[in-house]
C-alpha cells in the first residue's frame, strides 16, 4: 500500500509512532502531485519540494529530540489551503486575475490553526474566481477535473480540495462553504465534507464580522473520523470573530457508540427529497440517496419522507436578497476602478450589479424572513433528529460548461438556481454533512446532505460514522488515479 492510501488520522498516528517519517510522507504526497496534478490540476501555487522536504526534516527532528514535542495531530502532514484564505508567503489569488500577484503577509486564522497542529502548507488549492459557482475554473490556473471523470467539473467552491482529496494527494483538507461548497464538491468526489454550524469555525480576517454569516470554513475527508479530527483543529472561540461559538465541546473523541435520537430510541431521519417536485433533479439522483437512506435504515434509523413546511420559492426569494447584499460586498472593492470590469467574470458582475437596487427595508425584511425560515426548520427537527437531502440536482457535467442551463427540461434563471437544494443548512445556519451514496451508470458520484440539530456537529458527525461502516461498498470505489491505474 502506497502510504498516501491512508487516512490522515491512520498517517498520525505512523508518524508519531516513528513507523513513518514525515520526509516520507512528504516525498510520496509530491510523487503524487507530480503524477496526477497535471491532469486535475486540483494543487496550484506548489511550494519547492526541496524546501518542503526540509520542512519535513526538521519536522521529523522535532520528534526525535526528547526536548521537545509533537505539534499536534496535523504534526508533518502536507497540506494545501483553499485559494480563499490567507497562508503567509503564497499568492491569495481568490480566482482572480486582478488577485494574480497578491501574496499574503500573514496566516488567515484557519491556516494558523492548522500550522499550529503542525501541518505543513504545500501549497493552495484551486477554487472559482471569488470562489462563486459550484464549478472549479478561473482565468488565473484553469479548471479542476473532476477525480472519477477528468472531462467533468470538479463542483466548487472547494473543488481542488476535494479532488486533491479523492486523489490522494491530500489526506485531509479545508475548505469553505457558503452556497454548498464543502458539500457539492465532496458529493461528486465521493469524500466527505462537513459544514459546520455556524460559529463553530471563525473566520479571520474578514470584511464583516456581524453581518456576514452565511459562509463558513469548514472540513473535508475521506473517513469521517478524519473530518472530526480537522473540526477539531479548525473550530473554536476567537474574539475578532465575536459570534463565533464558545461550546468548548472536542470532536477528536471516539464517533463509536449506539444511535439514539432526541427523545427517541432510534434517530428519525426526515427524508425531504426534491420538496414534493418543486426542485428539478437529473434522473438517478432520487434513487441513490434513496440507497443510502437504506443503508440509515440498516444501521436502525428510522426513515420517512417529510413534506417542507416552508414555501421553497419564499426561501429562495429570502437567499437572492442576501445572497446579492453579501456577494456584492465582497466584489465592490474591485469595482472602485471601473477599468477592473473587464477583468472580472460576469457571474461576479451580475450578483454586484443585481444589489445596487437593494433598499434597507428590503434587506431587513429579508433577514425577518430568514429568521421565520429557521423556526421552520426547527419544527421540522423537533420531531426528525436529521433532515436529508441531495447533495446536489444534477450529475457531475462537462468541465467544459460554465453551469447547467436546463435540469430534466426545466430552465436555470440564474447562473446558481441549478445548487438552490444546498441553501437550506445555509439559511438556518445548521451543522450538514455531506456523505457518499453511489454512482450512476457512468461511474459519477453523488452525495446526500444530512442536516442536523442545532449546534449538533458532534451528533451528525456520529451519524456520519455509523453510516460510513455501511457504506464500504460506495467508499471503496476509487478513482482510477487513486488505484494506480491511468489519471486520464
Amino acid at each position: 500500500m502506497d502510504i498516501t492510501d491512508l487516512s490522515a488520522d491512520a498517517l498520525s498516528a505512523a508518524i508519531h509512532s516513528r513507523d513513518i517519517s514525515c520526509r516520507e510522507l512528504m516525498a510520496a504526497t509530491l510523487a503524487r502531485i507530480s503524477q496526477f496534478n497535471p491532469v486535475h490540476n486540483a494543487i496550484v501555487s506548489l511550494r519547492d519540494g526541496d524546501t518542503l522536504l526540509r520542512e519535513a526534516d526538521a519536522k521529523d527532528a522535532q520528534l526525535a529530540n526528547a526536548g521537545q514535542a509533537s505539534l499536534g495531530w496535523m504534526h508533518g502532514m502536507p497540506q494545501a489551503i483553499k485559494d480563499i484564505a490567507n497562508s503567509a508567503g503564497l499568492p491569495t489569488t481568490l480566482g482572480s486575475p486582478l488577485m494574480r500577484e497578491f501574496v499574503a503577509k500573514e496566516d488567515g486564522l484557519m491556516a494558523q490553526r492548522m500550522k499550529a497542529a503542525g501541518c505543513i502548507v504545500i501549497g493552495k488549492t484551486n477554487t472559482p474566481e471569488f470562489g462563486l459557482g459550484s464549478h472549479t475554473f478561473n482565468e488565473v490556473f484553469g479548471v479542476t477535473r473532476n477525480a472519477y471523470d477528468p472531462t467533468k467539473t470538479a463542483g466548487g467552491s472547494s473543488g481542488g480540495a476535494a479532488v486533491a482529496l479523492a486523489t490522494r494527494m491530500l489526506a485531509v483538507a479545508d475548505g469553505s462553504d457558503f452556497m454548498g461548497s464543502l458539500r457539492n464538491p465532496a458529493a461528486w468526489n465521493n469524500v466527505f465534507g462537513l459544514r459546520p454550524s455556524q460559529g463553530r469555525v471563525p473566520m479571520w480576517p474578514a470584511q464583516d464580522v456581524f453581518v456576514t454569516q452565511l459562509g463558513t470554513e469548514g472540513p473535508m475527508g475521506r473517513s469521517v473520523k478524519d473530518v472530526a479530527m480537522l473540526l477539531q483543529v479548525q473550530a473554536g472561540y476567537d474574539a475578532r470573530s465575536p459570534l463565533s461559538l464558545n461550546t468548548g465541546e472536542r470532536f477528536d473523541g471516539p464517533l463509536d457508540g449506539t444511535l439514539s435520537g432526541t427523545g427517541a430510541q432510534r434517530p428519525r431521519i426526515g427524508w425531504l427529497g426534491d420538496l414534493g417536485g418543486y426542485l428539478a433533479m437529473e434522473p438517478g439522483i432520487l434513487d441513490v440517496c434513496e440507497q443510502g437512506l437504506a443503508r440509515l435504515a440498516g444501521i436502525g434509523c428510522e426513515v420517512e419522507p417529510v413534506a417542507p413546511n416552508f414555501a421553497p420559492d419564499q426561501a429562495w426569494d429570502t437567499w437572492l436578497v442576501w445572497r446579492r447584499w453579501l456577494v456584492a460586498g465582497r466584489i465592490a472593492p474591485f469595482l472602485i476602478d471601473p477599468k477592473n470590469r473587464a477583468s472580472i467574470k460576469p457571474e461576479a458582475l451580475w450578483e454586484h450589479d443585481q444589489a445596487q437596487g437593494l433598499t434597507a427595508a428590503q434587506t431587513l425584511a429579508a433577514s425577518t424572513q430568514r429568521s421565520a425560515f429557521l423556526q421552520k426548520m426547527l419544527t421540522l427537527l423537533e420531531r426528525h433528529d436529521v433532515l436529508a437531502l441531495p447533495c446536489a440536482q444534477v450529475w457531475p457535467f462537462d468541465a467544459t460548461e460554465r453551469w447547467p442551463q436546463r435540469i430534466a427540461g426545466r430552465p436555470m434563471d440564474t447562473y446558481h438556481r441549478w445548487m438552490e437544494v444546498v441553501i437550506y443548512a445555509t439559511l438556518a445556519g445548521l451543522p450538514c454533512i455531506s456523505v457518499p451514496v453511489g454512482f450512476d451508470a457512468r461511474g459519477l458520484p453523488m452525495g446526500l446532505q444530512l442536516i442536523g440539530q442545532p449546534q449538533g456537529d458532534l451528533g451528525l458527525l456520529r451519524l456520519a460514522h455509523a453510516y460510513e461502516q455501511a457504506a464500504q461498498d460506495v467508499l471503496s470505489v476509487q478513482p482510477a488515479s487513486a488505484r494506480g491505474g491511468p489519471a486520464a
